[in-house]
């Protein structure tokens, strides 16, 4: 999923998270502050890849919790329904998981909680799928958060990215959870600065607002930033999901 082969140099990854089988968004990472936009993930994916997109985003938000898969159904009927590479994550912790996800045809995992917890996981895994991890950098007020957001640790966002910065991880999945989901505009002064700090592509998450902030992310394309997930923004309608790959594509 690099530049090269047809990879357009900044990416828009339409998310898709699940929870209890349903597609929904939250508000900050709070699970009591979910809404429900459809009970068939599979469609969802289907329908991205027909508003022509080739990458997609999905997460496990039961499994960010539970430390394990919940919704391997809803995953795997998203993956056999969208022609492209989808990343997954949300609890995402042991070897098995992630030769289990490659195994159903997961292009790239996401590893957040036990990027803190034991980096030499991570670590192992990259090496063993060159390309295919991705590290999350949740942050809350500048620092960590872990276990589907709920706690937030002492260890500052650029200090957990710098540790990954020779295992040849694929990229870091930036959030700020203070924006997800609230449609308030991405935080791209802290995306651009992680991005600046690090050698490894960052990309962007967290409170898309509409077609201004996919214009403005992209243009920092050459800082690191590879792409954008975005998600409440196509759901309630005020991002089109072709205007913001025609944006991309663009760069």
């Amino acid at each position: 999923m690099s530049a090269a082969g047809g990879v357009p140099p900044f990416i828009v990854f339409p998310a898709i998270d699940l929870k209890g089988g349903q597609v929904v968004r939250l508000a900050e990472g709070d699970m009591d502050r979910a809404t429900v936009y459809g009970d068939d993930p599979a469609h969802q994916a289907r329908l991205f890849a027909e508003q022509g997109s080739d990458f997609l985003h999905v997460v496990d938000l039961d499994g960010s919790f539970a430390g394990r898969a919940v919704n391997g159904a809803a995953i795997a009927s998203i993956v056999a329904a969208f022609p492209g590479h989808v990343q997954l994550g949300g609890g995402i912790r042991d070897a098995q998981a992630v030769q289990g996800w490659f195994e159903v045809g997961v292009s790239r995992v996401v590893i957040g909680t036990a990027a803190l917890k034991n980096p030499q996981f991570v670590k192992d895994m990259a090496a063993a799928y060159p390309g295919g991890i991705v590290v999350a950098v949740d942050a809350r007020d500048g620092m960590i958060a872990t276990d589907g957001w709920a706690e937030k640790s002492d260890m500052p966002v650029v200090d957990l990215a710098r540790r990954f910065e020779d295992a040849g991880v694929a990229s870091l999945l930036f959030t700020d959870v203070g924006r997800d989901g609230l449609l308030k505009g991405v935080n791209i002064e802290a995306t651009v600065d992680l991005a600046r700090a690090v050698d490894i592509p960052v990309i962007a998450s967290g409170g898309v607002a509409g077609i201004s902030d996919i214009r403005i992310l992209s243009l920092h394309a050459g800082d690191g930033i590879e792409g954008v997930v975005t998600g409440r923004a196509l759901y309630d309608g005020r991002l089109d999901l072709r205007t913001a790959i025609e944006v991309a594509c663009a760069v």
